[in-house]
């Protein structure tokens, strides 16, 4: 799949996931789905992970802008033999996209998914850790172990 599509696929799924949250609950309200373990669970998050720099948007809109550049410029550079690495990136600008858009429109990030033993994320966050993970996967094996195309 494209870059920009797998992109923009999770950009669209983060949104769509997000406005089914919003327009059906209340801040603050929590769904069982798995007994304890799993809550669909509705908060504002003026942070970054863990709430950390809570009421900081210009800071992450000018970070998340200067990431996605990096990103792209990365994209242009990688061999078109490393389908991993061009996942990976895809899913972490699909995913700080998603959340630029939040700190734009509403000033926090909508966050719901809550394991009840970490704090509550949403699919952006989940797309940023899968391509953080597959890029240090791919960037930390031999040469020719790399997830090259046969």
């Amino acid at each position: 799949m494209p870059f920009l599509l797998l992109a923009l696929l999770v950009l669209a799924i983060d949104q769509l996931s997000k406005y089914m949250i919003r327009t059906n609950f209340q801040p603050n309200e929590s769904l069982p789905v798995i007994g304890s373990f799993f809550h669909l669970t509705y908060v504002h998050n003026p942070g970054a992970a863990f709430g950390l720099l809570a009421n900081k948007t210009q800071v992450f809109v000018g970070v998340t802008v200067l990431v996605a550049i990096i990103i792209l410029a990365a994209y242009r550079y990688l061999p078109p033999d490393r389908p991993l690495l061009r996942l990976s990136l895809a899913l972490m600008l699909g995913g700080a996209l998603g959340n630029l858009i939040d700190r734009l429109r509403f000033g926090y990030v909508v966050d719901f998914l809550d394991l009840r033993i970490w704090p509550v994320f949403n699919l952006a966050d989940m797309a940023i850790v899968f391509g953080v993970i597959i890029l240090c996967w791919q960037l930390l094996l031999p040469a020719g172990e790399q997830g090259r195309e046969p």
